[in-house]
């Protein structure tokens, strides 16, 4: 009688289950997750063709669209509206830089009631931490992999 009433409560735990759990349609997620970033980099790409339009250099051009696509981000998640754009977008919308740059920001403006020091300021890299230490450490590693190959000969300098 004992396994009867257990499988019965595994039975409901597993319809419970299957009713809470969200769906995912991949292809739909894709496909938004193609729009928001398509449409970030197009935005940058206007950005850098008035730039260049303007009489910047191409690396002019570039760090001035680094900086307005950062300057975007931040202020639209400071109107709480990056967040709205991340849920529809997905990856679309944390990969590139903008991405980056709300993680961070979102972090700042999460912990500032805890103060500038233990709030801001040991709070703020929590989300962009490990990007930016992971990014620091397999570009070194790659440096160092690079100038071995060098000495090697295997590629020309």
């Amino acid at each position: 009688m004992p396994d009867i009433a257990k499988e019965k409560k595994a039975k409901q735990y597993e319809e419970y289950v299957k009713q809470v759990t969200p769906t995912h349609n991949l292809p739909l997620n894709m496909l938004k997750a193609f729009l928001t970033g398509g449409a970030i980099c197009t935005l940058g790409q206007v950005i850098l063709h008035i730039g260049k339009n303007a009489g910047l250099d191409r690396e002019s051009a570039g760090a001035w669209c680094s900086m307005l696509l950062i300057l975007l981000s931040v202020l639209l998640t400071g109107l709480n509206l990056y967040s709205k754009i991340g849920k529809f977008g997905g990856a679309g919308a944390l990969v590139p830089i903008t991405g980056f740059a709300n993680s961070v920001a979102a972090s700042a403006i999460e912990y500032q009631t805890e103060g500038q020091v233990f709030g801001i300021g040991c709070k703020i890299f929590t989300i962009a931490g490990p990007v930016i230490l992971y990014g620091i450490l397999s570009a070194w590693a790659l440096g160092v992999i690079y100038y071995f190959l060098q000495i090697l000969g295997v590629i020309a300098i």
